[in-house]
């Protein structure tokens, strides 16, 4: 897999303010590089990079920038994939920013793999978030960048407002049915400075807790491995702003994806458990070696839930090298 370089152009060509955005906080900073200062940022990067680095340009609506500005950016790192030092470019941009013409022109600079950033696919609730785009936009773009053969990410994010368990579990099966290449779910967080804080501090909107995004984060982690399409990213990435204060609630923790995938292993055997109607005695689980963290949860928190709801004496987590990253084997025995 590429090694990804990334690129921050924080808030380039978004046309609307939505209401959970603050780029600088986001991002670590406000102003997007100049189309020179690209190749700068590529060189150095390079230094450090793994084989087959990628380029990817993050923070901003891509397709939605001057255009000047765009084939700068994309000239630069046009470049280093003619030298063959880049493998390729990534970029985000916004459904409604995308039409056949832009499309031929990533192409011909050799960008592999988009990412839209879709949110909500519920109307009421891209209005209330101030995103500007409909969900059939969303559509209208994956269809059209399918057509033109490009690798495709989906970005999603749950308990934005006017949004609940409900709708958020809708969205992600409707991405889901898209079939994209790879989701990311960003769980909401309150930023200093945003709409949203301001609806927060009026009583008007109320931020899920980590604890609450995880859990549900479990569901729609389940929702997408039943579907193969990997989650390449859990909750929003932590930066010095964010971790210093600038996130005044919601859902932001550094180890949220982890949080997460603890409630969809604890998801999995609770369905084989009831499956097999197991109560009481103890029970045995076995998971691929890298999973024995998430499998018992933070401070053991799925052993105590499972010995609580079903009685176990004792939850024991073994390592099967054999098992798979997302597989489990549950043996249970009874206990005089």
């Amino acid at each position: 897999m590429s090694r990804i370089i990334p690129v921050f152009i924080p808030h380039a060509g978004c046309p609307h303010d939505c209401v959970f955005c603050n780029q600088k906080k986001i991002a670590g900073t406000l102003v997007p590089p100049e189309g020179r200062e690209i190749s700068a940022i590529i060189e150095n990067a390079l230094q450090y990079s793994g084989e087959n680095p990628e380029v990817a340009f993050y923070g901003g609506s891509f397709t939605a920038i001057e255009r000047s500005l765009m084939f700068e950016y994309l000239s630069a790192a046009k470049r280093f994939i003619d030298e063959g030092r880049l493998s390729s470019i990534r970029l985000s941009t916004r459904p409604d920013r995308i039409d056949e013409e832009k499309l031929c022109i990533l192409k011909e600079y050799g960008v592999r793999t988009i990412e839209l950033g879709t949110q909500s696919m519920c109307e009421d609730v891209l209005k209330a978030s101030g995103r500007g785009h409909t969900a059939e936009d969303t559509e209208n773009a994956v269809a059209l960048i399918r057509k033109h053969g490009f690798s495709l990410i989906l970005q999603m994010m749950t308990h934005l407002p006017g949004s609940d368990d409900e709708k958020d579990i809708y969205t992600a099966k409707k991405i889901a049915s898209l079939a994209p290449d790879g989701v990311r779910v960003y769980p909401t967080v309150v930023v200093r400075d945003t709409a949203l804080e301001a609806l927060w501090r009026a009583g008007k909107y109320m931020p899920a807790t980590p604890e609450t995004a995880a859990r549900l984060g479990g569901e729609i982690l389940e929702i997408f491995e039943e579907k193969g399409i990997p989650v390449i990213r859990f909750g929003l990435n932590p930066t010095d702003d964010l971790s210093d204060g600038e996130a005044l609630c919601g859902a932001y923790h550094p180890a949220l994806g982890e949080m997460a995938m603890s409630e969809h292993f604890l998801r999995l055997v609770s369905a084989e458990i009831e499956r097999c109607g197991y109560r009481g005695g103890v029970i045995y689980i076995s998971v691929n070696p890298k999973r024995v963290s998430v499998m018992s949860g933070q401070k053991k928190c799925n052993k105590k839930r499972l010995m609580s709801e079903y009685g176990f004496g004792d939850v024991h987590i073994l390592k099967n090298e054999e098992l798979g990253m997302s597989e489990i084997l549950v043996k249970h025995e009874f206990t005089e």
